[in-house]
């Protein structure tokens, strides 16, 4: 790993070496930022809440993100460093890491709906319904925004650098990269419920419908918790694990150290499989069928059939691939050496 940080430092020009040594030490995934049609009455909103307060999904629905309705290969602008990436429903956010903003596109065709301030080095970013939710990693504290105009709804201290976000129908759940421990956050008002200890350098977490699964990425292992936090198990992967992404019934791992993915029974963390997936896997998302793990190092995105890990392909993308999110019909991926995301 030493030398891919002089490799990146050298082709990013980074200032801040922190910035580089916590992405690099637990290069994140947001993972599943993906969505499909639904009857929005799956999905139960208080009367007088702000934002998806409960849930009715099944599995399936928690693996694609079906908290709301979806709308059905190219490169868009971003900000400086785009890293984290989600879909809304409507648009793509970008987290727009060299320029504390965050960019929403239009996903049917690229547009700049807009850019909007956020906290220092943003990297992750969730959607709840209603509101966006970005991971500062440089500010320890997340920002809230309205998803429909960007209004700044609440900034909210949470772990030291926090690196990745995951929303379970009620509450965010954040990966304090360096703190080991992950916060849980009420989202209807951003009240902390507890922050529970993890293994080292969390780096990558996602809701199974159930339990919250965290990549910890100095320790070569995932955490799994349950809704209280109690720890339900920690289960071996490969080295260096970043993303994580649900697809139903598994945990999909994109062990960035050694170029492969790891696929758990999500019930009770047993290993199904290890697959190979590009260099540097680092963001990880299910798109029904299909799991796509940017490969950090080599400029592109793999694609591995869910049901075998079986390679489907391998596409390129820009420099530094770093987070990639589905919208229904596509996948966006985002270049973290440049200022584009790519459309798939």
């Amino acid at each position: 790993m030493k030398g891919q940080w002089r490799t990146i430092l050298a082709s990013l020009h980074l200032r801040k070496a922190l910035v580089v040594t916590v992405f690099l030490f637990g290069l994140l995934g947001i993972a599943l930022h993906a969505a499909r049609t639904q009857d929005q009455s799956e999905v139960a909103i208080t009367a007088g809440a702000t934002g998806v307060v409960s849930s009715a999904q099944n599995p399936v629905q928690i693996a694609l993100l079906h908290w709301y309705a979806a709308n059905l290969t190219a490169q868009f602008p971003a900000g400086a460093s785009p890293y984290g990436v989600a879909f809304d429903g409507a648009s793509i956010w970008v987290a727009d890491n060299g320029s504390n903003k965050i960019t929403k596109l239009r996903a049917s065709d690229g547009l700049s709906l807009g850019v909007f301030p956020v906290g220092t080095n943003p990297i992750a970013v969730a959607f709840d319904g209603a509101h966006v939710w970005v991971a500062n990693i440089n500010s320890n504290n997340v920002t809230k925004l309205r998803a429909s105009d960007g209004a700044v709804l609440g900034t909210f201290s949470v772990g030291t650098q926090p690196a990745a976000l995951a929303f379970d129908g009620a509450n965010i759940w954040v990966a304090n990269n360096g703190s080991n421990s992950v916060t849980k956050l009420r989202a209807i008002d951003g009240m902390k419920l507890g922050t529970f200890p993890v293994g080292t350098n969390a780096a990558g977490v996602v809701f199974d419908g159930t339990s919250i699964w965290v990549a910890n990425n100095g320790s070569a292992t995932v955490t799994k918790l349950g809704s209280n936090g109690a720890i339900l198990g920690t289960f071996a992967v490969g080295s260096q694990p970043a993303g994580i992404a649900f697809d139903g019934t598994n945990i999909w791992v994109a062990n960035f150290g050694s170029n492969n993915v790891t696929k758990l029974l999500a019930s009770n963390g047993s290993k199904l499989g290890t697959f190979p997936a590009g260099m540097g896997p680092s963001g990880i998302a299910f798109d029904g069928a299909n799991i796509w793990v940017t490969d950090f190092n080599g400029a592109t995105v793999t694609k591995l059939q869910a049901s075998n890990g079986a390679i489907l392909g391998t596409f390129a993308v820009g420099t530094l691939p770093a987070a990639v999110a589905f919208d229904g019909a596509n996948i966006w991926v985002s270049n973290f050496g440049g200022t584009t995301i790519s459309k798939l």
